[in-house]
């Protein structure tokens, strides 16, 4: 959804020529597939943060498009509130030193755009939902500028047939509906680009699925929904209901959300773009002029334009992405799963142990998936984004004895994970330096048992007890989590409380 996308409205002989061009691309695909058309290993990774801007009160501006204008940098572009930004990292070859050059990267880009932002009485905070922000920031008329995200709404709308309702159950409730998508822009996440070659997409995809819930446990940054205290991860469920396009007798039918954690294990990247073809119907029906199979016929390499339009549309949480480069063909897995934040280094030790526990898993001649059910992968994801750090998860005994047990995510990742990801690292020539630095950010989260979410919601608590009122607890929350965010320092070690 990235790329630009214009057009006036659809017809019903749109959607016809738009399914027509979504096959070719799959027959296409498949050629590509079959003739081994595809890029070379290059262990290439990338990363993308959604960010929000607040005010020094910590409440939310609406100052994207201004703000981008003074950073003046194509690193930056607009999300789908006029609060949020991306920043998007060039292309980075595993090994070495890479992470610590990652976090350089990230600081000064971030750091630059906080400072433009600053002259505007605003500032970036990389957070999985702004703590302050409120229904009533999340509106039509607060939507970005760009024609791609009125489109998106309108026709998300248009195939609901009703307003959105919003329906999360957790420390507390909340429930409300909207009659527009803009509470999506509320999910402020890190996206983990994975190149690989189409041979071990279905290996890295599937080890991706089986530790989301422990990605989520450990990184879970986002308890707040419009005030209320949700889960310790609400984004997928608000994810979920803010982009649902279908209603409530759809639903009770076994309709697929389009926010989608998927429903089994695969055993091609084709898999995945052939179910998104067969299950969603198209958002955005907007054709190319090319014709993906006379260019091979050609000799020549499709963009496969609709092929990939769609796949913006369908959010799972793990994503298959079709890429070409220099006209050569690439295939990436887009993990979707994190939240933004709390700083850089935790935002790197997330990605070092998701690159690291994903290549040992892909690599085990005894793979986790042959192992662990896909219904039990779904209930980790869903226990992790309820409970956080303190969850629960369902994993496959060590040795050979067989069969699954379940036990705490920081005692999994303490005991077995986290080897597994060092060894992972190993693999990728990782300097021990950066290995040992940033995975021991994970162990002392672990340890600690502090993330984001729970540094979040103590000292929204303390603040309460403090005599504040709601409203301001959570805007005292917010100034002092950037102030800590700022300082860099890994949320495991923030003292809990505003001052």
């Amino acid at each position: 959804m990235g790329e630009k996308v214009v057009a006036d409205g659809f017809g019903p002989s749109d959607r016809q020529h738009y399914r027509r061009k979504l096959r070719e691309c799959l027959a296409g695909l498949a050629r590509l597939l079959a003739e081994k058309r595809f890029d070379r290993p290059r262990n290439l990774m990338g990363v993308e943060i959604e960010l929000n801007l607040a005010g020094p009160d910590g409440l939310p501006r609406m100052l994207n498009d201004p703000v981008l204008e003074k950073i003046a940098s194509s690193d930056f572009q607009t999300e789908l509130g006029m609060f949020n930004l991306e920043v998007n990292i060039a292309p980075h070859q595993l090994g070495g030193r890479v992470f610590d050059r990652l976090a350089e990267e990230i600081r000064t880009g971030i750091g630059y755009a906080d400072r433009k932002a600053t002259e505007l009485d605003a500032g970036v905070v990389m957070i999985g939902i702004l703590p302050t922000l409120t229904q009533g920031d999340l509106i039509l008329e607060n939507l970005s500028a760009a024609n791609r995200y009125a489109l998106l709404n309108d026709q998300i709308l248009a195939a609901r047939g009703e307003n959105l309702t919003l329906d999360i159950h957790g420390v507390e409730r909340l429930l409300c509906t909207s009659e527009t998508i803009v509470p999506e822009a509320a999910c402020t996440s890190v996206q983990l680009h994975l190149q690989v070659t189409p041979a071990r997409f279905a290996s890295v995809w599937n080890a991706a699925q089986a530790v989301s819930g422990v990605q989520i446990a450990l990184g879970a940054n986002a308890p707040f929904v419009f005030g209320r205290e949700v889960w310790r991860e609400s984004r997928p469920p608000l994810f979920q209901q803010a982009t649902d396009t279908r209603s409530p007798e759809l639903q009770a039918q076994g309709v697929r959300p389009r926010t989608w954690f998927g429903e089994r294990w695969v055993e091609s990247a084709y898999d995945l773009f052939e179910e998104n073809v067969r299950y969603f119907p198209a958002l955005l029906p907007v054709c190319a002029d090319e014709d993906p199979l006379l260019t091979l016929d050609r000799g020549e390499v499709p963009k496969l334009h609709e092929l990939n339009l769609h796949n913006g549309t369908i959010y799972r949480w793990n994503r298959p992405v079709y890429g070409w480069v220099d006209g050569v063909p690439h295939l990436r897995v887009e993990n979707r799963v994190l939240p933004a934040g709390p700083t850089v280094t935790d935002v790197i030790a997330n990605a070092a142990f998701y690159y690291g526990l994903v290549r040992s898993l892909a690599d085990d001649p005894r793979p986790v998936w042959k192992r662990l059910s896909f219904e039990d992968a779904e209930a980790n994801f869903d226990a992790a984004c309820r409970y956080g750090i303190e969850a629960e998860q369902r994993w496959p005994r060590a040795g050979r004895a067989g069969g699954v047990t379940t036990l705490p995510a920081v005692r999994l990742v303490l005991d077995e994970l986290l080897p597994l990801a060092a060894a992972g690292l190993d693999a990728w020539n990782i300097e021990p330096a950066d290995r040992d630095y940033y995975l021991g950010v994970i162990e002392q989260r672990c340890r600690r048992g502090v993330n984001g979410a729970s540094w979040q919601t103590d000292t929204f608590h303390q603040a309460l007890a403090s005599g504040l009122d709601r409203p301001s607890a959570l805007a005292a929350t917010t100034r002092r989590y950037r102030t800590l965010m700022r300082e860099g320092q890994p949320v495991h070690t923030w003292p809990v409380g505003i001052d």
